[in-house]
Formats: C-alpha cells, structure tokens, sequence
C-alpha cells in the first residue's frame, strides 16, 4: 500500500512540475514579448526625439528619453527621484503648477518656453495612464520648436519689411503727386489757352495738333491716376461706401466722357440705357467700367465698342464687348496680373502700365462683383462685372444723383463772375486768369493766404469764387484761406480746392470744409462746368451769417436750449460744463431713446449727437428726424470720423460735423453757427 500511494504521489508530482513547466513556458513568452514591447516602445520614443518624462503620482521620475538630457541633465541613475530635484534649463515657473493641475483636473496644460541658450519647446503635461485607465501619475514631453519658430520670426521680419516698403512707396506717391501733377496741370492750362486762341482765329491744322496733345496729355495722367490707384489698393486707402443707385446714372456720365474719345480713333462707342437701380459704391464702379471702356478703345482699330446691361437670375450683367484685336487663350489668365501687357501692333498707342486690368480684378473683390472674360483672338473681347440685384425690401440709401438746381439751365446759362485765384505757382496762376477772363469772368490773382486776405481787406474786390491750391507758401492751406475769407466777407463763398495730394488725411480735411475738389491735372471743361455749377448754386442759396464767438454769444441764448446725446456720462458733463460757462441752456441724455421720449418741437434748439451709439445710433436718430420734416440743427460728434461718415452725416441732413476731443471755443462757435443756420431755414420755408 505505501508503494502504491508513493507511486501515485509521484505521478501526481511529475504533473504538477509538467505544468509548472509548461506555466514557466508561457510566463517567459510573455516577458519576453513584453520586453519586445517595451524595447519597441523605447525605441519608438527615443526615435521621435521628443523629450519625455514620465512621473508617478508622487512624482518622481519613472522613465526618460535620451532628448529630455539637453533640459533636465538627466543620467539612469535619476530615475526615482522627484521633480523639485531637478534643474530646468529653462524659464518654465509654472511647470510644477501644472503638473498638480493635470493630477487634479486630468485636463492637459500647454505652454511655449525658451531654454537659455535660446531654443524653443512646446511643452505639454498630460495625465499618465494605466490600462484599466487608472491615472498613475503624469508625461511630460517637450517638442522642439526652434526651427518653426525662428521662421516665424523670419515671416514676421519680412512682413514687417513689406509693410515699411508700402508705407515708404505710399508716403513717396503722395509726396511726389503733387510734383507729378504740376507740370502735367501746366501743360494742360497751356493747351486749353492756346486751343482757345487758335479755336478764335479757325485754324483747322492747328486744333488738329492740339487733339493730339491732349491725347497724349490724357495717357500720362491715366498712367499716374493708376498707379495711385495702385498705391491706394495696396495701402488699404479706399473705402467702400454702397449705396443703391440707378446704374443709368453711370451709363450717361460714361457715355459722354468716352464718345469723344471714340469719335477721335474713328469708333462707334453705343451705350444701352439700363433702368435697374444696384447696390454698389458708385465711384469705384465708375472706375472699374472707365478701366475696361478705355482698355476696349485702346484695343480697337476698327468697328464698335458697346457698353450695356443683361440682367439674369438676380444678377446685372455690365458688359464690355469690343471688336478689337482679341486676346490670346492662353494669356487670358495672366491679364489681370499686374505689369502684364500683351504684345501686339495696336498696343502701342499709349501701351500704358498693364494696370488697368489689376485694379478692375481688386475693385471687384472689394466690392464682390465677379469680373469675367472671353475673348477670341482677332475678333473681340467682352469684359462682364456681374453685381447682384438687390432683394425688395431692403434699405439701402437710394442716392440722389440730381442736384436742386436744374443742370440743363446750369449747361446752357453762361455766367460771368469775380473770381479770387490763390495759387503760389506763377505760371499756373497766369495760365489760370488769363483763361478764365478769356471766359468772360473778372480775376485777381495772389501767391498764397496772406496776400489773398490783405487783398480783400485793402481793397473793394469782392470775389464770387475761389479757386485755390491746396498747398500753399507761408503755412496756409487752401481750405483755411477760403474759411478766413468767408469769415472776413460775412457770407459762403463758393470755393474749388485744387490739389495733387491724395493723402486720406488730405481729403477728410477737404470734405468736411464745404469746398470742391478738383484733383489735378484737371481739365478746363471740367473746371468750366464746376465754376457754373457753383455760381448757379450760389446765386439760389441762402448764404448762412458769421459765427459768433464765446465773447458774441447774443443775450437771449437762455432762452434757447441745446441738448447733448452721448452715451459716455464724462463726456456728457463736461459738454454741458463747457456750454453753460458760456450762458447756455443744456439738457444731456444718455441714448437716443431716451431724447426722443422727452423731446417736444417748436423750441430754438441746437442737438449735439454722437455717431456711435448703443441700440439706435445716432446717424439713425438724424434720419429719423429728417424724415419727420424736423429742421432741428444737428451737430455730429464722434472719435472715429473718417470720409464716409462726415459724407454719411451731411446726407442725413447734419448741419456740421465735429471730432473728439472738442475745443471750447470752437465748440460754442459751431453752436452758434448752427442755431443760426436753423434761422436761415426757418425764414427761407416761411417767407415774410
């Protein structure tokens, strides 16, 4: 029996080791393949040249890659210790905030940090996991960032590069139009005169050659007016302001600006009435039409040139078709590229720049209407700006392109007139006078503001206009010649601005003065028809009386009240301060909703509005006054005026405009002024 139960003890034993055995077989397989994993794993880490540090929930260090020695100086021997160990070669202050964040958030951190010896690393902290997705501690890993970041710098370098070397060409055009223009304004008052001349003594040769002239003329100032515009795209000058509009309006003014340009070049130019109104900004359409009509004529040896509209599936079709020479398939899409000219025999009357067509394509994207071409060489081209129709319903401005006086008695109605000429070059000033009494009208000329103001005070000339340059000697711009002078003669003169500067600081000063402009070089019709256009005007307009100022201001301004709208309670106070100082009534609101609740007509009173508002704004609250026939003075206010909105201001019907930070004096002065411009209208709508 102990045989028997030894053997069967044995046998059970030689199982057991059996499958001991075959357990140990299986436990070194998998070892083994998990050291294979872990060796995988190492070299997949140490491949990626990440830095990687890994921490237990005590944080101390668990494994590392060979990347992370350039940052922490780490050796094997390490692994154990805890992060307040270690050494950062880096100016990373929150890095151990962090990791207790992740720890308690299990939210990954990020932060970007610079080495002392000036590389850069993306340095992430995440949550480290176990497979049962237990969080046993956290992984740092560092990504070297260096090379990106050092071409960032680079981009950002070169970008900052561009930027000055389009402000440099910007503040160069800008300075050099005004020289560029003098000569070519010399020129063409030169030629205006002696085609006068010639024109009285019928010599037919003669008025040929100075056609040719002013052919010629016309390329050069087409070539400087488009690389302005180019400068003006490039530096973010032009602004968008749409309205809605007839698109006939435009038709005509392009009809008889460029019919006798065909008429020269032996062309049929026909242009198609259109009864559509569109949502465009009407000055920089015009500009994209004139660029392709003057293209199509300089294009075109023979046949017609046609200008119309077809409208289609909410859209208006403007259609430029020529008979011309064609374009080639394959340079079709390289003619909106700037400086690219194609090369054919007729291009060389007046080639240009090759930047006609690139500023229709930027006008176009500016004003997302879609510019289109086709074209079959030797037989034509057509130019398509597509502009999508307005909606019903909506509420764009429906401008007004007729003016209150009628322009067929301003065409055919010759008016004589005494007209003041302030201009510091002696040649254009001679030029100048000598064709405008040519013109019947009666001039005195003077070099700049000084002598124009010593004119009128020592003298009885008293003009009816005034034509001035706008930069002048002796500190004295155009504008504030003619604003000393209307205010030395008690009345509104009429004034024309002549000016090569295209600077935006330049033309907000000019609009918001009651003045034309004429940029130069202008052209004696265009000059012609303004100064009949404005003496027409004069002659129907009420002139507004003399501002008084804070010394003038009469006696009964107590009874009047002026109310102050502004949304900013410092700027309320301190207007009212300023105008009860000088013995005003004021009233302040803080929005315009709340001005229209207690506001009552039929008193003498003055509105200080501020454009930019909360809720309704203020352009709103001046449209909806002048819709209701209200004629209270209106005066604008804002810290963010440009061009658009003093134009904006003065159509709504303001009746001056103001910026931030205000002058006491000119404030109470334009106060005044605007009260009695409320007098003029009153008598002016009920006549005695």
């Amino acid at each position: 029996m102990t045989n028997v139960t030894s053997l069967t003890t044995k046998e059970k034993l030689q199982i057991e080791n059996e499958e001991l055995i075959a357990l140990n077989g299986q436990l070194q397989e998998m070892l083994e393949h998990q050291r294979s994993s872990s060796n995988e794993l190492q070299s997949i880490l140490y491949s990626t040249n990440v830095a990687t540090l890994v921490l237990d929930a005590d944080l101390r260090i668990l494994f590392f890659t060979p990347a992370t020695k350039p940052l922490f100086n780490l050796i094997p021997s390490d692994v154990g210790r805890p992060l307040t160990d270690l050494s950062l070669l880096a100016a990373d202050r929150t890095l151990q905030a962090d990791v207790r964040t992740v720890l308690t958030t299990l939210e990954p951190v990020e932060q970007e940090i610079e080495t002392q010896n000036g590389a850069w690393y993306i340095r992430r902290v995440l949550p480290y996991r176990a497979l049962d997705n237990r969080v046993e501690g956290v992984v740092l890993l560092f990504v070297d960032i260096t090379e990106r970041r050092r071409a960032a710098q680079m981009l950002e370098a070169a970008r900052q590069a561009a930027e000055l070397a389009t402000h440099a060409k910007s503040r160069f055009l800008a300075a050099a139009s005004h020289d560029l223009r003098q000569p070519l304004q010399t020129l063409s008052l030169m030629r205006g005169v002696l085609a006068q001349n010639i024109r009285d003594k019928k010599n037919d040769e003669a008025l040929k050659l100075i056609a040719r002239l002013d052919q010629t003329t016309a390329v050069m100032t087409g070539m400087l007016n488009t690389l302005l515009d180019i400068n003006r795209l490039d530096s973010g000058g032009i602004r968008v302001e749409k309205i809605r509009f007839p698109i006939n309006d435009l038709l005509d003014r392009l009809r008889d600006e460029f019919t006798y340009h065909a008429q020269t070049q032996m062309l049929t130019l026909r242009v198609v009435s259109s009864s559509v109104s569109i949502d465009s900004d009407p000055r920089l359409l015009e500009l994209m039409i004139r660029n392709l009509l003057s293209n199509a004529l300089k294009y075109t040896a023979q046949g017609k040139v046609l200008l119309g509209c077809r409208r289609h599936n909410g859209i208006l079709s403007i259609e430029i078709r020529d008979t011309g020479v064609g374009i080639p398939e394959d340079e079709l899409p390289a003619i909106f590229d700037e400086y690219h000219r194609i090369d054919n025999s007729i291009s060389g009357r007046g080639r240009g720049l090759g930047l006609g067509l690139p500023i229709v394509r930027r006008l176009g994207d500016l004003l997302g209407h879609r510019v289109r071409v086709s074209s079959k060489l030797g037989k034509g081209s057509v130019f398509v700006i597509e502009v999508l129709l307005p909606a019903s319903g909506t509420a764009l401005q429906l401008e007004r392109h007729r003016s209150a006086v009628n322009e067929d008695a301003v065409k055919n109605a010759h008016q004589t007139s005494t007209i003041l000429i302030v201009e510091d070059d002696p040649e254009q000033r001679e030029l100048l006078a000598t064709f405008l009494k040519d013109e019947g009208h009666r001039t005195a000329t003077v070099p700049d503001g000084i002598a124009a103001l010593k004119l009128v005070t020592d003298s009885a000339f008293q003009p009816d206009l005034i034509l001035a340059d706008f930069n002048l000697e002796h500190g004295m711009s155009g504008i504030e010649v003619a604003a000393k002078l209307r205010k030395k003669l008690n009345r509104a003169i009429p004034v024309i601005i002549l000016t090569g500067d295209i600077s935006t600081g330049t033309r907000h000063e000019i609009a918001l003065h009651d003045c034309v402009t004429l940029n130069k070089p202008v052209r004696l019709k265009d000059l012609t028809q303004t100064i009949q256009r404005l003496l027409s005007i004069s002659q129907s307009t009420v002139r507004p009386p003399r501002r008084l100022d804070i010394d003038d201001a009469d006696d009964n301004s107590t009874s009047r009240v002026i109310y102050v709208v502004d949304d900013d309670g410092n700027v309320r106070q301190a207007l009212r301060s300023l105008l009860e100082d000088s013995n005003q009534t004021v009233e302040i609101y803080g929005s315009c909703e709340a001005f229209l609740e207690a506001y009552r007509p039929g008193r003498e009173a003055c509105l200080l509005l501020d454009a930019y508002l909360p809720g309704m704004s203020g352009l709103d609250l001046l449209q909806q006054l002048h819709n209701a026939g209200d004629l209270l003075p209106v005066i604008m206010i804002t810290g963010n005026s440009d061009v658009t909105m003093a134009v904006q201001c003065m159509k709504s019907g303001a009746v001056d405009f103001m910026e931030k930070p205000i002058d006491r004096h000119e404030l109470v002065e334009r106060v005044q002024s605007a009260f009695e411009h409320s007098q003029d209208s009153e008598q002016t709508d009920h006549p005695a």
